[in-house]
């Protein structure tokens, strides 16, 4: 039961970090699909445990590097800049603090989601 529970929590916080991107996208970059912001939210999960695992732990420049190799999936999957991506980080960032609080407020959640960082 444990393996299933771990797989909904996943699932769960994916789609939620997908949501965040998806909101920062589409007002961002005007991009309208949900789809397409959950798979950069896994893809950025798993670029961001990679690099932060070879380089997170250089201190000053790894954290840096970490964050600019999850801007950089931001930017190929949508074909914007370095700002443009980080507008959509941060907008996502916000979107999901907002999503979090209201469902740990109502009990549902834990304040985490997978796929945007520092949440």
């Amino acid at each position: 039961m444990a393996v299933l529970d771990n797989v909904v929590v996943f699932v769960a916080s994916l789609l939620i970090g997908g949501l965040g991107i998806h909101v920062g996208a589409m007002v961002i970059a005007s991009s309208k699909d949900y789809g397409h912001a959950v798979v950069t939210a896994a893809l950025g999960a798993i670029v961001w445990a990679v690099v932060n695992t070879v380089v997170g732990g250089i201190p000053l420049l790894g954290p840096v590097l970490v964050l600019l190799a999850y801007l950089l999936v931001i930017r190929l999957r949508y074909g914007v800049g370095w700002l443009a991506a980080g507008g959509i980080a941060l907008v996502a960032w916000v979107a999901v603090l907002v999503v979090l609080y209201l469902l740990a407020t109502v009990g549902v959640t834990s304040f985490e989601a997978t796929g945007v960082p520092g949440v």
